[in-house]
């Protein structure tokens, strides 16, 4: 049986030899004259011996020591950002833990937590009453059990965001405490059947509760909790009067989150909403690449013909870095698949994205066959594991700064691996 790739990309040139990528990215953030042992080391390069910008326990937001991990793990990220004070290649849990709970759940940050993930993130959309709660989409149908709800029968509506026209409920078109009644389930029942014993256990969070959680987990585990909440559909909810980057910002400080010192790390596919959040916060800032093809919303909106094609050429990575000081592409941007799903030549955009001073938080890296490069798929059942930490491995060996992944346990034990293989750790 044939997996088709989840998004396909055009094969681009093969990238440059990975450590002369680090090098001159390294030297670009302020790492350099660290020796060529160190550069030879790989991701981190020891970046605590240049004694850069490491802060003091009472100088952290929850007051956990960075200098207890090890030389060599910590981000090597330009000073200022505190970035530098997480662990480097990052496993960020996307939506949790999703693999094993239904996503943006308690139970599935939770979980992510104790697998071992560096941050978790959370997706933001607005309530009625100006509530920002952690749903992937504002279209809720998939994700909860609104359609057993009668009392809301008559909610279900079909909407046009960024172009596409949704049937469903959605959560602009309820208050917080109606949202409060409904439970979450899985959203990929078919192929994530086990997922469903959990249908049903948890609430829709808040993102001030996720906050909230974080800081006491945080604690508890003696290490920072960072978040990594990423503003969805902003332009479309600044058109019904919904901002999402001023209600962020408020959230950030009331929370403790925001600024350099804070533990939070804003994302959007929209370049704008972004360059807002600049203006707001002074947390760091990762902008989302689509495929090759496809336009952030925004650029639809005002007229702008640049693609992420356009985007992660030397002079599109160049704008990014005018407001963001990272990428978030698909991992098919870096390493392309051909129309069977079999891995082509890496693109240049590690290097090139290092080159102009930006780290790279590819998405999303799952356990599945159906997610995995035919490379590493196993045996003919897509909803089968594959060998996703040799995935992972190769991904970390191509020279990003971590990636999003639905199952941290094999995303931990691949960084593992990798560092091991470098004498770090």
């Amino acid at each position: 049986m044939t997996y088709r790739p989840l998004d396909g990309s055009s094969p681009a040139e093969p990238a440059q030899d990975a450590g002369s990528s680090r090098r001159g990215f390294l030297r670009a953030t302020g790492v350099a004259g660290l020796g060529a042992a160190a550069f030879a080391a790989g991701a981190g390069d020891a970046f605590a011996a240049s004694g850069e910008d490491q802060p003091d326990a009472s100088d952290r937001a929850d007051g956990s020591d960075a200098a207890a991990r090890p030389a060599g793990t910590r981000s090597p990220v330009r000073t200022g950002t505190g970035l530098d004070r997480l662990p480097h290649p990052l496993v960020i849990g996307h939506r949790g833990a999703p693999g094993y709970r239904p996503e943006e759940t308690l139970g599935s940050y939770e979980l992510a937590l104790e697998l071992g993930a560096d941050v978790i993130e959370p997706d933001l959309v607005p309530t009625r009453d100006g509530h920002l709660v952690v749903r992937h989409e504002n279209n809720i149908a998939e994700t909860t059990d609104v359609a057993d709800h009668p009392e809301f029968a008559g909610r279900r509506t079909t909407k046009t965001v960024d172009g596409q026209a949704l049937t469903g409920w959605f959560t602009e078109d309820f208050t917080l405490a109606e949202l409060k009644t409904l439970r979450a389930k899985e959203r990929l029942p078919q192929q994530r059947q086990r997922n469903t014993l959990y249908d049903g256990r948890w609430q829709i969070l808040t993102f001030r509760e996720l906050a909230d959680f974080a800081r006491k987990r945080g604690r508890e585990l003696g290490r920072d909790v960072w978040l990594y909440p990423e503003t969805k559909h902003p332009s479309y909810f600044r058109s019904i009067g919904l901002p999402l980057e001023e209600r962020l910002a408020d959230e950030l400080r009331r929370t403790g989150l925001a600024g350099r010192r804070g533990r939070a790390i804003l994302q959007s596919f929209e370049p704008s909403s972004l360059q807002r959040l600049a203006k707001l916060v002074e947390n760091p800032r990762i902008q989302l690449l689509s495929g090759p093809t496809s336009q952030p919303y925004d650029f639809v909106l005002a007229g702008d013909k640049r693609t992420v094609a356009d985007l992660v050429k030397p002079e599109g990575l160049r704008w990014i870095a005018s407001f963001a000081h990272g990428i978030g592409p698909t991992t098919q941007l870096i390493a392309p698949v051909d129309a069977d799903g079999r891995l082509q030549p890496p693109t240049t955009l590690v290097r090139d994205a290092h080159a102009a001073n930006l780290l790279l938080h590819p998405y999303t890296v799952r356990n599945e066959n159906a997610f995995l490069p035919l490379d590493h798929r196993r045996g003919t059942d897509p909803n089968a594991y594959g060998d996703a930490i040799g995935w992972a491995k190769y991904l970390y060996e191509l020279g990003v700064d971590g990636f999003f992944t639905d199952q941290a346990d094999t995303s931990i034990l691949a960084r593992q691996d990798f560092w091991s293989a470098r004498g770090v750790g």
